[in-house]
């Protein structure tokens, strides 16, 4: 067959096929290529097409069939009588329709290209363009962050995370993931027992084996999976940061999987939490050193803390809080590029109006942060606790999660599959809402209204903020005398969480905090309100009564 490189293209629906949006598109998309277009009309039999070949000598023959895959076979069969008989073998002949008539056109040997509804635009554009599709498709992207990003254009990259019970299904899973070409980002989640006890194998719990992840025992088992992915979109991966031993699992993952960026909490993975043993001093100091691993081997680095207090029920003031003090310490410890996470729907009553407040205020207090030195990625995700465990209506309530979240303009999706109030997502599970969520994108992409100018979200964004600073100079208060960065000290943080002034109801009885504050949804944001009149508490008046 022939280039594309000269500007004719004539365009059919063929047959019976009165179906002419697909085809009609795809000429005006040829045309801001630079193509001359004719549209023949709908139902044109092969007759009149080869006719109007005669007539108009086209470079590209463009033929569209969304019906029956049997008729169109007996159609194909026609077509291509007659370019062997005209010899229009030098004629380039594309097909559009669905993907099981792409299927049979695919298996004509008939056409140069054929697309079945599930190809990116910019597969089409890039034939258009006279681009050599083989020549893209062994196209390895990226395989740094922020490199992969810029490949990526407009859309965010996609992340998923994935772990089975066992080494074996979850490699076998990784690579169907990859060659779906769904997925960006793959992070791998390792069982309890790996994230605790990955380099102090005799403390394992053996009966727990397989428990929440996938059980990692041993380097080879990440370079496995590793290998896997080698092949498809080839993924990013990344891995959970284990909960004890963090920087071993840094020097671990980047050895192996070459981990795109990092991920650990401030203040958890402690006793708060029950994931070790550590006090929350102790982790927040090894937690520091940790980030500034990441940041003399330069890889960008996602600071979990945020997400853990509103997971708790604290109220946005303090989850807003948290965001900040997450990128600064990440700053403080050499970090530049900075991967934010806004998860939205935590806790699971917020609603859309006041989920994208509070990620403002977010947005607004760490990329105050910026300079030449720091900048942040925003990536957003969808909040677990949210999703039904019916799978169609869960559905639906990732696609709305969605459509807020890119109000936001992420660079990353962390995409949570559909399935997860439910059971741990499965490859096919994964694919799927990564479907979901770019059809979201891709939607959103054509235009969308301007909702953060709502009067009502600048309003809780603005005190957002204003009671954030509050509570962070209640941080400076407490700090003792020498203390020269309260922001930074693991004391200081440890004794704001012991006080209370970090505060969440699910901490109640933990002997390291407080657990006194109660919060309530009101008017779907998540507040701090006096437990016997059930007023609202500003920070100045809840910080009084510490």
């Amino acid at each position: 067959m022939g280039s594309v490189n000269k500007k004719k293209i004539l365009g059919a629906p063929v047959g019976n096929c009165v179906h002419v949006a697909g085809i009609l598109n795809f000429l005006k998309l040829a045309e801001r290529c630079g193509y001359e277009t004719l549209f023949l009309g709908p139902a044109v039999s092969v007759e009149k097409i080869s006719e109007a070949i005669k007539q108009h000598n086209p470079n590209l023959i463009a033929i569209s069939y969304r019906l029956t895959p049997e008729v169109l076979k007996k159609l194909l069969t026609a077509l291509k009588k007659e370019v062997e008989k005209n010899r229009w073998q030098d004629k380039t002949f594309i097909f559009g329709g669905t993907p099981p008539t792409a299927e049979v056109a695919r298996k004509s040997g008939l056409f140069e290209a054929t697309f079945g509804g599930l190809e990116p635009r910019e597969d089409i554009t890039s034939f258009l363009k006279g681009k050599v599709e083989e020549v893209k498709k062994d196209e390895i992207p990226p395989q740094n962050l922020i490199d992969r990003i810029a490949f990526n254009g407009s859309y965010p990259l996609l992340r998923h995370h994935f772990g089975l019970p066992t080494v074996k299904a979850t490699v076998e899973g990784a690579r169907e993931i990859a060659l779906s070409e769904t997925v960006d980002v793959i992070s791998i989640g390792p069982d309890q027992n790996a994230q605790e006890s990955f380099f102090r194998p005799d403390e394992m719990k053996k009966e727990q084996d397989g428990a929440g992840g996938v059980p990692l025992r041993k380097p080879e088992d990440l370079e496995a999976i590793y290998k896997a992915t080698r092949c498809g979109n080839y993924p990013l991966l990344r891995c959970y940061s284990g909960t004890r031993d963090l920087i071993k699992w840094a020097e671990m993952s980047h050895k192996t999987i070459n981990i795109a960026w990092g991920a650990v909490p401030l203040c958890w993975y402690n006793k708060l939490d029950g994931r070790s043993d550590r006090t929350p001093a102790d982790s927040i100091a090894e937690n520091q050193q940790v980030m500034k691993w990441y940041a003399e081997h330069k890889i960008p680095l996602e600071v979990n803390e945020s997400h853990h207090w509103s997971l708790r029920d604290a109220h946005d003031t303090v989850a807003v809080t948290a965001a900040f003090l997450a990128a600064y310490n990440a700053k403080k410890m050499g970090i530049t590029h900075y991967v934010a996470q806004y998860m939205f729907n935590n806790p699971a009553q917020t609603s859309p109006l006041m989920d994208l407040a509070k990620m403002l205020a977010k947005i607004e207090l760490i990329e105050s942060l910026h300079d030449e030195n720091f900048t942040s990625i925003r990536q957003t995700r969808t909040g677990l606790a949210c999703l039904s465990p019916d799978p169609d209506v869960a559905k639906g309530q990732l696609s709305s999660s969605c459509l807020f979240q890119m109000t936001l303009e992420p660079k990353i999706v962390h995409v949570v599959g559909f399935c997860e109030a439910d059971h741990a997502a499965t490859p096919p599970d994964i694919i799927e809402s990564a479907k979901i969520t770019l059809g979201i994108i891709k939607n959103f992409s054509l235009g969308a209204p301007q909702i953060l100018d709502d009067p009502r979200i600048k309003e809780r964004k603005e005190e957002l903020v204003e009671e954030t600073k509050y509570l962070l100079q209640a941080f400076k208060n407490l700090a003792a005398d020498k203390v020269k960065d309260p922001w930074t000290d693991p004391e200081t943080l440890a004794q704001a969480i012991h006080r209370g002034l970090l505060d969440a109801p699910h901490l109640a009885g933990n002997p390291y905090a407080t657990g006194k504050v109660h919060t309530q949804i009101r008017d779907g944001a998540c507040y701090a309100v006096d437990p016997q009149s059930g007023n609202l508490l500003s920070e100045k008046e809840r910080i009084s009564r510490i």
